[in-house]
């Protein structure tokens, strides 16, 4: 069953250290898993509480074997699972509770393992009050981002959708760096990530608005 609270989490998970990937609670992360270390990982994830914790790289372009990892990740549950003919894992992990990362312990079949710290997270269990999102503000620097940056999106499905699943949605789909990742994980609350993440598109924008940018 789904845990309610952080004294129903354990006090170890597995890690899946990935640059640029976000995972947020009530969140929805798709992951195509391969490497031998990472299949065994779930394997002992779906034997035993059937959580990951999706942490990120200190520094996203160190590509050592076992790089530093950030303070903070979101463990997620894994709520969809299948097996391909070629030896894969699709699996789906529905964000529960962000942690902080308190001590790495030893490899077990190759994969990282963290000892963690739920107690600065208990409102992650809460359903987030989509009111706190401003859409008002966010929709119309979103329209100008995804016209800059040029990218699709389903507009409709944007409109529908609830205030906290569209700030979640966003900030995890959006293709920021991974330090915006980082930043938008470790927002204190929903406005608090709302507001950053207009911030951080109203300044792809800008830049996009500059001679000779990228985005151009």
């Amino acid at each position: 069953m789904r845990p309610h609270s952080i004294v129903e989490l354990p006090e170890t998970i597995p890690a899946f250290p990935l640059p640029g990937v976000l995972l947020l609670p009530f969140g929805e992360l798709p992951l195509n898993v391969f490497e031998p270390r990472y299949l065994a990982m779930c394997d002992a994830a779906l034997g035993g509480s059937r959580l990951i914790g999706m942490i990120q790289p200190r520094d996203p372009d160190d590509d050592a074997p076992a790089p530093a990892l950030c303070r903070v990740g979101c463990a997620g549950r894994i709520t969809a699972f299948r097996e391909t003919l070629d030896n894969r894992y699709l699996i789906s992990l529905t964000g529960l509770c962000r942690f902080a990362a308190a001590e790495e312990l030893p490899l077990k079949d190759g994969y990282r393992r963290l000892r963690v710290d739920w107690s600065a997270y208990r409102s992650d269990f809460k359903t987030p009050d989509g009111r706190a999102a401003p859409r008002a503000r966010l929709l119309p620097v979103l329209r100008n981002y995804c016209k800059a940056s040029k990218l699709a999106a389903d507009w409709k499905s944007i409109e529908k959708a609830s205030g906290a699943q569209l700030v979640t949605t966003l900030a995890m789909l959006c293709p920021f760096g991974a330090r915006e990742k980082q930043a938008l994980l470790e927002s204190a609350d929903l406005a608090a990530r709302a507001e950053l993440m207009i911030s951080l598109m109203a300044m792809a924008v800008l830049e996009s608005e500059e001679p000779g940018s990228a985005l151009n």
